[in-house]
């Protein structure tokens, strides 16, 4: 079954692009596009797309907000946000409003198929180091420990290594390997991680991550 697509930006040659781009692999269908936020809603509602790419500066209903109610409509596709800057504090808002990661639009080929292919899994693109640079300047300075215990405090401590690893970029494959357990092991932790602490999806254990100060912002993985 192939994967479908609708492409959102104000810039026609873009979504030209991206769709010759998805069109050539064979197991993605773009379904539908959309110049702004407000032609994305009926898009999404026409077309039931299963990943969104959504960009954030446009005319009218932004992204963000077309974001916001994609993801919490009556038909919630998965949203990749699209920017031309790696520090773009739209991003961001983005990630809070549900989007599963976001994408430079000057990305790889490759990049731009295997980011559709990983949201539409159920996974997020959420490890670049480019968003580790985009939560450091954003998210403002670590809390204090008293914080961070207040709202981790139901985690165990194996699920804290858990969200650390994961808030610093790793896969669920890579977490396994580091902390010697099974791939399925990582993801019950994972899910139990993300009911313990109200959680939609992985971006936003992420995004936790940081604003708990598991990750030392100053330094790339």
């Amino acid at each position: 079954m192939s994967v479908r697509v609708a492409l959102v930006d104000d810039q026609t040659l873009v979504r030209t692009g991206f769709r010759l781009v998805l069109e050539e692999t064979g197991d993605i269908e773009v379904v539908g596009e959309a110049a702004d936020g407000a032609q994305a809603l009926d898009v999404v509602a026409r077309t039931r797309p299963d990943v969104v790419l959504m960009d954030v500066r446009m005319p009218g209903l932004d992204g963000i907000e077309a974001t916001r109610r994609i993801r919490f409509g009556p038909h919630p596709a998965r949203v990749i946000i699209l920017t031309t800057f790696d520090l773009d504090e739209y991003v961001l808002a983005g990630l809070r409003a549900g989007a599963s990661g976001f994408l430079l639009k000057d990305a790889l080929a490759a990049d731009l198929i295997s980011a559709v292919r990983v949201v539409a899994a159920g996974e997020a693109v959420a490890a670049p180091s480019v968003t580790r640079r985009l939560f450091a300047h954003y998210l403002g300075k670590t809390p204090t420990r008293s914080d961070r215990d207040a709202r981790l405090g139901a985690l165990t401590e194996r699920e804290r290594e858990v969200l650390t690893l994961v808030a610093r970029g790793l896969s669920n494959s890579e977490i396994a390997v580091a902390l010697f357990v099974s791939e399925s092991t990582v993801k019950t932790h994972l899910g139990r991680i993300l009911a313990k602490l109200d959680l939609r999806d992985r971006v936003q254990a992420v995004i936790l991550g940081y604003e708990c100060g598991l990750v030392d912002t100053g330094t790339d993985r």
